[in-house]
């Protein structure tokens, strides 16, 4: 079972859920299943090897400066 993020249309909460094939996904705040499905930055494992690691955070430019690469974590 896949964990999505939502937000949802009509009370604007944004929230994640386990989404199962049977069911369809409904609002914990007002229970809507008018939802819009968010696209979620995916999980990894980061690494200490610098040729595979990923930027640590403190390495990204600030937040109102573009991304700094294709990877960039804030992306």
């Amino acid at each position: 079972m896949p964990l999505f993020e939502f937000r949802c249309c009509d009370c604007q909460e944004t929230f994640e859920t386990l989404v199962r094939s049977s069911e369809p996904a409904s609002c914990p705040h007002c229970r809507s299943v008018v939802l819009e499905k968010l696209v979620s930055a995916p999980a990894g494992h980061v690494r200490n090897d610098a040729r595979t690691s990923l930027p640590v955070a403190s390495q990204c430019p600030p937040s109102d400066a573009p991304p700094c690469s294709p990877h960039c974590c804030r992306l």
